[in-house]
């Protein structure tokens, strides 16, 4: 008769700087079973959203849910709200709010990489890219004013507008960092214990990311061509250089193949949006009460975040929904496990790049 034995992982674990609970079945080194527990770091944000504070305050609110992708929420709310009031931003503040949620997906996607070389051991590596990260988040800081938890996202425009001196300091540190990534796409492509390791390791079918609606890199690693940037139109994704990156191998070394390859389609972007930056007011008029509701996606770096905004016409809406990537994402990690050995059970953890600050908020 076969012994199964059940083994804990988090909900504070040395190889996941999330607060999220898993407990694996095993036979033997092989995960059978998975149950997994969030909500470790619920704030209750979404209730404060309708009791605490004006309608016009939200967007600053939510923002605070995540400290890596706080443009990708407060501009999830914005573009809700402004729905509501029938308004509709000109293509300068379009194009800015593109160039901050693009840079905002580089500096995810490099924190994620980072903690997947640390998970494979490469502890310097890891220093190493969380250095170069800094490239990104310096512009982000010389645009917006923060280094984290950006405030740049208000409804009827954003708070800045672009300086000669941010240009040039764009284009300086994206230069620079485009070398360094490209070294970076050679390291993961040719080390074995980095990345080549992982093929075939905490795989998912493209027929299991339909099934468990997958989202995000998690998605395009296993071939599911999904991605809300051309699914939707509230940006010209596709006449800046938008391109779907994806693989077919949907285990830990196609996540980092579409990550790097995600992250080089951004620094193109970021490059074109402001070469061809639109005249225009960086704040309009966005006049009355939201009133009705309206459901807004957007693609976080992580996947599809989706918002539902309910108003009556009052300063206070009735309603804020938030479903982030990570929780929609948890039923195919889940599957993913299945099957692997418990001793990858970090490196796979540390490749699906959870937020659990997002999906608990």
């Amino acid at each position: 008769m076969k012994k199964t034995v059940q083994i804990p992982l988090g909900s504070q674990h040395i190889s996941l700087l999330e607060p999220i609970r898993f407990k694996f079945e095993c036979e033997n080194e092989t995960i059978v079973g998975v149950d997994a527990d969030v909500g470790f770091v619920h704030r209750g944000v979404e209730q404060a959203c309708t009791t605490k504070f004006d309608f016009k305050q939200v967007g600053f609110v939510v923002a605070r849910v995540c400290g890596l992708c706080a443009i990708t929420h407060s501009l999830s709310y914005t573009l809700a709200a402004e729905k509501l009031l029938d308004f509709t931003p000109n293509d300068r503040i379009r194009y800015l709010r593109m160039l901050m949620v693009e840079l905002d997906r580089i500096h995810s996607h490099m924190l994620c990489l980072a903690h997947t070389a640390e998970n494979a051991g490469f502890e310097a590596l890891f220093m190493q890219i969380m250095g170069d990260r800094e490239l990104v988040m310096d512009i982000q800081e010389a645009i917006s004013g923060n280094r984290i938890q950006f405030d740049f996202i208000a409804i009827g425009g954003v708070t800045r507008d672009l300086t000669p001196e941010m240009v040039t300091l764009l284009h300086k540190n994206l230069d620079e960092l485009s070398g360094k990534i490209a070294d970076l796409i050679e390291l993961f492509e040719s080390n074995w214990s980095l990345s080549l390791k992982y093929r075939g390791i905490g795989a998912l079918s493209l027929e299991e990311a339909q099934i468990y609606n997958a989202l995000g890199p998690l998605a395009r690693a296993a071939g599911l061509a999904t991605d809300v940037r051309v699914e939707t139109d509230d940006f010209p994704y596709e006449a800046l250089g938008y391109e779907m990156m994806l693989e077919t191998g949907g285990d830990i070394h196609a996540r980092n193949r579409v990550r790097l390859r995600e992250i080089m389609n951004s620094i193109a972007m970021c490059r074109n949006i402001v070469g061809n930056l639109p005249a225009g007011e960086i704040m309009e008029k966005a006049k009355g009460k939201p009133k009705g509701e309206v459901i807004v996606r957007l693609e976080a770096p992580r996947g599809e975040l989706f918002y539902l905004v309910r108003g009556g016409g009052q300063n206070m809406l009735e309603r804020v929904r938030i479903k982030t990537p990570t929780f929609s994402g948890i039923p195919a990690m889940m599957e993913v496990f299945k099957g692997s050995r418990y001793a990858d059970a970090p490196a796979i953890l540390a490749s699906f790049d959870p937020c659990m600050s997002c999906t608990a908020k």
